[in-house]
């Protein structure tokens, strides 16, 4: 035992340094490699961001492209990259640099000023044309081969094969294609620019060498509304006009964009609003500072790209409950081309603050679709308060619609708003009104409200006059809860109809109630509320696509004859205000006032909760 020997102290120090040391390797190489990377992709982002900044072209940073696509410059397939949305240019990540030098953007202004307006030569881009293209020489397809090939011209969109590209195509003059009637060319702004260096305003001179068909358009995108489309439909807009016609509202605020139309001729601009009903306001309101400034010969026709959640103004006029890339860009184009011209009436509404010692504070707003009190204004207030609180969480258009059905369901069971009628009184052109056991009172400018539903008409077998929305009317109705709206809302119930009004004055006696104009919502205590006209908005009406109520009501001309009343004028106050509550036994069902008895309870009978609520969940 005395005779073996022991290991040396520094040989088992030794092995403990190694271990040590590839410990520390194993451990710091990934984070130094991490480290070493991230730094690398922050200095190129900076690099990329610096490009963007001085460059003439609208860069996109992107991975993902819908179709194989190919860098403009080394012609490689590109994994990583960015593209132009006002030209259409891709480019790889390496070669951007390179690309900006050599390719020019969509040019706003010309920079000669002697060139006439006719005198624009068509601009090629090559490579990467639309699949569904065709060339203009052979009339075959275009882009169909796995390479950079064919050529695209980025204002009149024409395509043409290499082959088939000649000299007398490059030097052929741009006619602007199918949307040369909606587009402004750059050398239409170079000679107002130089008109208004001459102090000359005389634009329809200049006007009349473009046709008599030109009506040029601006479009407004909101790229926070609904769904978020609008950052993506900005750039496909740029790339088929010009892009000085294209704002976004958020960075540009409407009274500057609307500014443009003052360079146009007289009541020739229009303007397409990508948005919901918040945005189309907003829009309205711009162009109701323009009559304050003296420019109503400048004033447009507005038109509506539904991307908002409700979308009732939209739908009114003809362009849908909502808008999800469905139909092509170009054809939402077409549709505003071929839309016609209306009026839409816009409603003063003035709330008066009951204080103390006689000392009011007037709040005023401008309503285009409808003001509530009641339950569908406390579903707008709870989910415009959470949405407030995490607005990246409502960005889609079914989720915010179940948001509103959550909060509906809630409501039945606690009838927050129940015993309006004692609470308010309701005055329509002077002349008061008696309520019923009522928990919400909705006055509507439009035929459409909550998402879709013909509130005024409703269904059934009595009939209503048409709700329209420039006869300086107002059609004003009454709910009996939260239940009562979803059993509309599914077409199983009618709204209890109180009349129709010129001017409508509502008077909350006590206690906070919540209230809305146009989806704004907000809680108000006792106060008094007027509503009266205020003007007329240009707007533009398309007649292309009809919607199921519309297809429902003119499936069958016979009966609408017989029991549509032609001759009769349309009545200011319905004279027996009647309730109908289901398609079963309609005549055991009608309201009368001097019964005690609440008529909600027979039809949560009829139709359980549930179900009704079920119904609701499938139309969403």
């Amino acid at each position: 035992m005395e005779g073996e020997k022991r290991p040396a102290p520094y040989e088992g120090l030794f092995a403990d340094g190694h271990l040590v040391l590839w410990t520390l390797c194993s451990v710091l190489l990934p984070v130094f490699i991490t480290f070493w990377c991230s730094l690398q992709r922050s200095r190129r982002q900076l690099h990329r961001r610096d490009i963007f900044r001085k460059s003439k072209h609208g860069w996109r940073d992107t991975d993902l492209f819908s179709h194989p696509t190919y860098c403009c410059v080394c012609a490689q397939h590109i994994l990583q990259g960015a593209f132009c949305d006002c030209c259409g240019l891709r480019v790889d990540e390496g070669c951007l640099k390179k690309a900006d030098k050599r390719f020019h953007c969509k040019e706003i202004m010309l920079k000669n000023d002697s060139k006439a307006l006719d005198a624009m030569h068509h601009h090629w881009i090559r490579g990467n044309v639309p699949l569904c293209s065709y060339c203009v020489v052979c009339k075959q397809q275009c882009g169909s081969q796995p390479k950079l090939c064919d050529y695209r011209c980025i204002w009149c969109q024409k395509t043409v094969h290499d082959e088939c590209m000649k000299n007398s195509l490059k030097n052929e003059q741009c006619d602007f294609g199918e949307f040369k009637n909606l587009i402004i060319p750059p050398s239409y702004l170079t000679s107002i620019n130089q008109m208004r260096k001459d102090k000359k305003t005389d634009y329809a001179v200049l006007a009349s060498k473009l046709g008599k068909q030109w009506t040029p358009l601006i479009i407004l995108a909101n790229s926070r509304s609904g769904t978020n489309m609008g950052e993506g439909l900005l750039g496909e807009f740029r790339i088929l006009l010009n892009p000085v016609q294209v704002f976004d509202v958020t960075k540009t605020p409407p009274v500057k964009a609307l500014q443009l139309c003052t360079l146009l001729p007289y009541y020739s601009a229009r303007v397409l609003v990508c948005g919901g009903d918040g945005t189309v306001g907003w829009v309205l309101d711009a162009v109701d500072e323009m009559k304050i400034k003296g420019q109503e010969k400048y004033i447009p026709q507005v038109a509506v790209l539904p991307l908002g959640t409700g979308n009732d103004l939209s739908n009114t006029l003809g362009w849908g409950t909502g808008y999800a890339g469905e139909i092509p860009v170009a054809q939402v184009l077409r549709n505003v081309m071929e839309a016609d011209g209306v009026k839409l009436d816009r409603w003063k509404v003035q709330v008066t603050n009951k204080g103390y010692y006689n000392l009011r504070k007037l709040k005023e707003f401008t309503m285009n679709n409808y003001f509530s009190v009641g339950p569908d204004a406390l579903m707008a207030l709870n989910f415009h308060a959470h949405r407030e609180k995490a607005p990246s969480l409502f960005s889609s258009r079914i989720l915010n619609k179940a948001v509103y059905l959550f909060y509906g369901t809630k409501d039945c069971l606690v009838q927050e708003c129940k015993d309006l009628n004692k609470k308010v009184e309701l005055e329509l052109d002077g002349e008061r009104v008696e309520l019923p056991n009522l928990e919400g009172i909705i006055v509507l400018n439009i035929g459409y409200w909550g998402g879709g539903c013909r509130l005024w008409e409703g269904m059934g077998d009595e009939t209503y006059p048409l709700a329209r929305h420039d006869d300086g009317l107002l059609e004003v109705v009454g709910v009996y809860g939260s239940f009562h709206c979803a059993q509309i809302q599914v077409k199983l119930a009618n709204p209890f109809r109180i009349g129709q009004a010129h001017t409508v004055r509502l008077i909350l006696k006590c206690s906070m109630m919540p209230m809305q104009v146009d989806g704004e919502p907000w809680a108000q205590g006792p106060c008094t509320v007027t509503i009266t006209h205020k003007t007329h908005a240009l707007m533009l009406y398309f007649s292309g696509e009809q919607t199921d109520d519309d297809i429902s009501s003119t499936s069958d001309p016979e009966d609408t004859k017989e029991t549509e009343p032609t001759e009769e004028p349309r009545r200011k106050n319905v004279p027996t205000p009647t309730a109908m509550f289901g398609p079963r036994d309609r005549s055991s069902l009608v309201f009368d006032w001097t019964q005690e008895a609440h008529p909600q309870t027979s039809r949560q009978a009829d139709y359980p909760l549930g179900f009704v609520f079920t119904k609701c969940l499938c139309n969403l």
